[in-house]
């Protein structure tokens, strides 16, 4: 993957937070954090871009599907000359990924899912998963670089990432972060053990380091934030 002579993709982080900025609690039922009218705007996102990305613990808790439900979208997407389905990408070190699990089965179309791992986790998923996935390895570590170059050089333009928490902190510590997209809902988690947005992480420029914030808006009783997270802002 050296050498990638086609740009990174544009990535666009996403994620919804309860006020003390939990992803999730742990019940085992899933915590909905957005309302129907968020989760409409996320599929719109979504319809924008060419490329969706989650981690294993994500695809694990929730066993989402990742599509595009709107008709109408998906017949936007054929008009403009794209594919219906986003390409879907989940990305693992140890290799444990359930073949059963939704994502592989809905909104793949011809463009399998692809597979980041490391070298250790493709030995597992290239007998466990067959023709479900290419799977792709980093080597001994995801390099997160390298999987954006890897990207561009399948015609990745525009990327969403979904989460979880350790993609969340990989991708913002590593600066790679293009758009962060963050709807807060109001519900107090306040459980130590519940998944968090981000992870403790040495993040660009510290404590001190402001991003900057380029749209506030209201969509029911959720707050969207919208930050670019590589721009300092100079709002003090």
């Amino acid at each position: 993957m050296e050498g990638s002579k086609l740009p990174r993709p544009y990535v666009v982080l996403s994620v919804a937070v309860s006020v003390d900025g939990y992803i999730d609690d742990t019940i085992p039922e899933r915590l909905y954090l957005s309302n129907e009218a968020d989760f409409d705007r996320v599929e719109v996102v979504r319809t924008e871009c060419d490329a969706i990305l989650i981690g294993a613990e994500t695809l694990r808790r929730d066993n989402p599907r990742l599509i595009i439900k709107s008709p109408e979208r998906l017949a936007a997407r054929a008009a403009a000359g794209k594919p219906a389905h986003l390409q879907k990408i989940v990305v693992t070190g140890s290799g444990d990924l359930d073949p059963e699990a939704r994502f592989w089965h809905y909104g793949v179309g011809d463009r399998v899912p692809i597979v980041y791992t490391t070298d250790t986790g493709a030995e597992k998923l290239r007998d466990r998963l067959g023709d479900l996935a290419v799977v792709v390895s980093l080597g001994a570590a995801v390099d997160f670089g390298a999987l954006l170059d890897d990207l561009g050089d399948r015609g990745i333009d525009r990327l969403m990432i979904e989460g979880g928490t350790s993609i969340h902190t990989a991708v913002l510590a590593t600066g790679l972060a293009d758009e962060l997209h963050l709807a807060v809902a109001p519900l107090l988690v306040g459980q130590a053990d519940a998944p968090r947005f981000v992870n403790p992480a040495e993040f660009p420029g510290g404590s001190r380091r402001r991003m900057q914030l380029v749209e506030v808006s209201q969509i029911g009783d959720v707050a969207l934030l919208r930050y670019f997270p590589k721009n300092d802002s100079e709002d003090i």
